[in-house]
């Protein structure tokens, strides 16, 4: 009796290391692919800026619209329209090639798909539109600035959902915020353009946005299969920017007549397609990645992941458009690098207890893991 006793305790302990097993492979995963989804944002962001610099784009950028507001707001506007739109088509041809692109249309008469429409409205022609307007003004010293999303979400999470935000977490808060101040003091100084200082402000709206869109999103990824969540955002985006945003925008600088025909002369801009093409492949997989690890990890956590796109992003801009394209500009100070560094530290701080992941992280794992689905 005593052997069955200790036999089937036995049994019960492996079953019971066994899930944590997997419950800790699973929560590993779904960090790394936060983390990859800030990969694919950081080059998404170069391939972005070179495409709006090139073929018809250089002329518009060169002077050829007088208008000061349809450089800078317009174009950004199409830019982000443009570039949701290529990325909605790779994302409809992958759902399609998965045979889930049917499954797109049931979803969007349904309460998460609902969700998934909102959160591209709010992340779409608001947020991506004001970080393409700051990433054109500011240069790659915008990125880690809106990697703020996270520390914005973690706060409205608690404004809307009464999420918990504890003294670990406001910390956190303050020390992405006093980054956010170091990236911001490099826009003072000699030869620095007033323009670095207004795409820093513009670039905060993009991190309010997206942290909007990430503490909504939360909902909306446990219910809908991500591949499915990303093709109904990046088609919502880029439709709204290009059908209201874009002429909106041209209404405002007095050249409503003029968006067709820019909408029509980017989209047919050999150069800047090909640019265009690249950056809305990678735009699919930063943002359905995005999806994907909040969905697995948790959002609190997914979105600090993410946010690693505060190296990234420079470091691809850097890359592509000053390394191998050889364009002068796109080394970022030493103060914008640590802090960066700073707002990572701080973005962590408000997802996780650093003393629990380093002391005890498989048994945190599978804790986190059980309360996200709980």
């Amino acid at each position: 009796m005593a052997d069955v006793i200790a036999a089937t305790a036995g049994a019960a302990l492996s079953a019971q290391e066994q899930k944590q097993s997997l419950a800790r492979r699973f929560f590993i995963k779904g960090i790394t692919i936060a983390i990859l989804s800030g990969m694919c944002y950081g080059l998404y962001s170069a391939f972005l800026t070179v495409g709006m610099g090139r073929g018809v784009w250089s002329l518009w950028y060169g002077g050829s619209l007088a208008s000061v507001f349809m450089v800078t707001y317009v174009l950004g506007a199409l830019g982000s329209a443009v570039n949701d739109t290529i990325s909605a088509l790779w994302s409809a041809i992958l759902a399609a090639g998965q045979g889930k692109f049917g499954d797109v249309f049931r979803c969007l008469k349904t309460k998460p798909g609902a969700v998934m429409v909102l959160c591209a409205l709010i992340g779409g022609p608001i947020a991506s539109t004001a970080y393409v307007v700051a990433l054109q003004m500011a240069g790659s010293m915008v990125i880690p600035i809106t990697a703020l999303c996270p520390a914005i979400g973690a706060i409205l999470a608690r404004v809307l959902f009464k999420a918990p935000l504890n003294k670990r977490m406001v910390v956190g808060i303050l020390i992405c915020v006093a980054a956010s101040v170091m990236i911001g003091s490099t826009s003072f100084g000699v030869g620095k353009s007033p323009n670095l200082l207004i795409g820093c402000i513009i670039a905060l709206v993009a991190a309010l946005g997206w942290g909007i869109e990430g503490s909504v999103a939360g909902y909306g990824t446990t219910l809908v299969d991500y591949q499915i969540g990303i093709t109904i955002r990046q088609a919502t985006s880029g439709l709204s920017n290009l059908i209201i945003l874009v002429p909106l925008m041209a209404l405002m600088a007095g050249r409503v007549a003029q968006a067709p025909k820019l909408i029509i002369s980017a989209f047919t801009s050999g150069p800047a397609m090909i640019f265009f093409l690249i950056s809305g492949f990678f735009a699919m997989f930063a943002y359905s990645l995005w999806y994907k690890g909040n969905s697995m990890c948790g959002a609190p956590l997914g979105m600090a992941a993410n946010g690693a796109f505060s190296f990234w992003g420079p470091f691809f801009c850097w890359i592509v458009l000053g390394v191998v394209l050889r364009q002068p500009g796109w080394a970022l100070a030493p103060i914008a690098w640590a802090a960066a560094v700073v707002m990572i530290i701080g973005i962590c701080l408000i997802a996780f207890n650093p003393l629990d992941f380093f002391k005890k992280m498989p048994v945190g794992a599978t804790c986190a893991l059980s309360e996200e689905v709980n």
